[in-house]
């Protein structure tokens, strides 16, 4: 599981003070893209070998409002990879409250929008989403 904290700006709250519901999706692209960097697989890695990985699939469970200058850490795993969608799972909390618990999906294909079958053509990445998906694989969000 990794780690990854971001501090709440002022123009990500609304007009009730909170943070509004759509920057969580943007917490958890944060928090993807920082898991890939710590795994050795950056995205402009993956863009420079011609992978792109579009979203399929988003889930956001709210359970307590963050606010202006909170401290979310993010909990995010590869919680499945069989070969041809990444299931990556985050859990954001502040202060020992859970704040967010959210789901994402996400499927590879190359720059024409064609599927890439990872374990022939990318085979080092494969490998490592497939050892950190088992890694995770005990770990209960």
């Amino acid at each position: 599981m990794h780690s990854y904290k971001h501090t709440v700006n002022y123009y990500e709250t609304d007009k009730m003070g909170i943070t509004h519901h759509s920057n969580y999706v943007r917490f958890m692209e944060e928090a993807r893209i920082d898991l890939l960097a710590s795994i050795g697989w950056p995205y402009d890695r993956l863009e420079k070998e011609g992978i792109i990985s579009p979203v399929v699939a988003v889930e956001c469970r709210y359970k307590t409002p963050s606010t202006f200058a909170d401290i979310l850490d993010i909990k995010v795993r590869v919680a499945e990879f069989k070969g041809v969608k990444l299931k990556i799972e985050y859990k954001m909390t502040c202060n020992d409250k859970v704040v967010c618990e959210a789901r994402s999906e996400h499927c590879f294909v190359n720059d024409k929008g064609m599927p890439i079958r990872l374990q022939k053509e990318f085979p080092d990445l494969y490998d490592c989403l497939i050892e950190h998906a088992q890694e995770d694989s005990g770990i209960i969000l």
